[in-house]
């Protein structure tokens, strides 16, 4: 209908690619497999680091089981579909805060050598799903979901090591503990461009399906 504000130029990726959902089951499978080792590794060294980056790991898996699910469904859809991942991170970051202030009064020390080799491998994956991820990173709240977690994966993942030379230099917890706490912070700033997103969407998607007067 035309006048009613809802022009092609603002339509955005919708994730309706062969090509893309194989590239979203491949990433599925890689953070997966990186969550169950990245926990394990996070309790052995007793890092809150590596594992706050184990449950964005979790966090993302579940993102883009959803985000496959919703492919091809109406925009308002794939948007409170959105919404909800936007949502989820706001909680997974609000946890992840909580747990590194507990972490400040009751923590022993993280052992630096199982943080760095973990969170190399951590890196090397979420590189390589950001770069499989790029051409897409630019699409609606859904697709774009999915291109930020794996960012703030890989931006974890460089923090965590460089929490791990902390802890080495210092013999302290306490570079673990400001990262995780950064990271705390990067899932609550995601989730808010997320939400946003989401929720222009779902307005512009409720104003184009509205009758005419």
């Amino acid at each position: 209908m035309s006048g009613c504000g809802c022009s092609s130029t603002t339509v955005k990726f919708d994730g309706m690619s062969k090509a893309y959902r194989r590239v979203l089951w491949l990433v599925i499978a890689v953070n997966a497999a990186m969550f169950a080792v990245e926990m394990g590794a996070g309790f052995l060294a007793g890092s809150k680091a590596l594992q706050a980056d184990a449950l964005d790991f979790l966090g993302d898996t579940a993102t883009y089981g959803l985000s496959l699910l919703v492919i091809g469904m109406a925009a308002p859809v794939r948007a409170r579909a959105a919404l909800f991942k936007g949502v989820s991170l706001a909680v997974m970051g609000a946890w992840v805060l909580g747990s590194t202030v507990y972490g400040v009064l009751v923590t022993g020390l993280p052992r630096a050598e199982i943080m760095g080799g973990i969170g190399l491998l951590a890196l090397a994956a979420n590189l390589f799903s950001v770069l499989v991820l790029m051409k897409w990173k630019d699409g609606d709240a859904n697709v774009r979901s999915v291109w930020l977690c794996s960012r703030n994966d890989a931006i974890g993942n460089v923090a965590v090591m460089l929490a791990a030379g902390g802890v080495w230099a210092s013999s302290t917890a306490w570079p673990d503990l400001a990262v995780a706490g950064l990271m705390a912070g990067l899932f609550l700033w995601s989730s808010a461009l997320i939400i946003r997103q989401a929720r222009a969407e779902l307005a512009e998607a409720k104003h184009c399906h509205a009758p005419a007067e």
